[in-house]
């Protein structure tokens, strides 16, 4: 009677216990879910999917300016033509950036394009305004492009490499 009691005991302390666990679990993923947007708080203009359309429908005077690393324009995909330096690097290489065009300037969902407007804006740049890949998409924009990046050149490499040896023995064992 008594192990039938503590198997009980057990059993139930155990649901218990997972039962809160899922429960703090399901209340910790439920903010991320239905987070508000980011509040808006840059002097740069927050442009949205007409303002880009309207903007990339005259490529000889804008410069989109990605602020992105590597591996978000790989995973995201960017506007077709574009500069890429990273945001933590814009103000050391505020020289390759042309004064005489307009800038957009893009993040994914354009905080860090705001940041980097109001930096471009007061060393004298001509920002029109800043936006979003993913929001721009989210809000039926199609000028996204997806990259694709290349195979890694290790697999090749290694695979020529195991590939000469073999070569090279039926060259020396082949009768001529």
């Amino acid at each position: 009677m008594k192990k039938s009691i503590s198997l009980t005991t057990l059993a139930l302390g155990l649901a218990l216990s997972l039962g809160a666990t899922l429960s703090f679990a399901q209340n910790q993923a439920a903010p991320a879910a239905n987070a508000a947007p980011a509040v808006w708080k840059y002097k740069t203009k927050h442009l949205n999917k007409d303002d880009v359309d309207q903007l990339l429908s005259q490529p000889d005077k804008i410069v989109v300016l990605d602020v992105r690393r590597p591996d978000e324009l790989i995973k995201y995909g960017s506007f077709p033509v574009y500069l890429n330096i990273q945001n933590k690097d814009v103000e050391k290489h505020l020289a390759y950036l042309p004064k005489d065009r307009a800038i957009i300037t893009v993040s994914n969902h354009a905080q860090r394009a705001g940041a980097t407007g109001d930096l471009l804006s007061s060393k004298g740049f001509n920002v029109v305004g800043a936006t979003g890949s993913e929001d721009y998409e989210q809000e039926g924009g199609k000028a996204v492009v997806k990259i694709t990046p290349p195979p890694p050149r290790v697999a090749a490499n290694a695979a020529a490499t195991a590939a000469a040896p073999v070569a090279a023995v039926a060259a020396v064992a082949s009768p001529k």
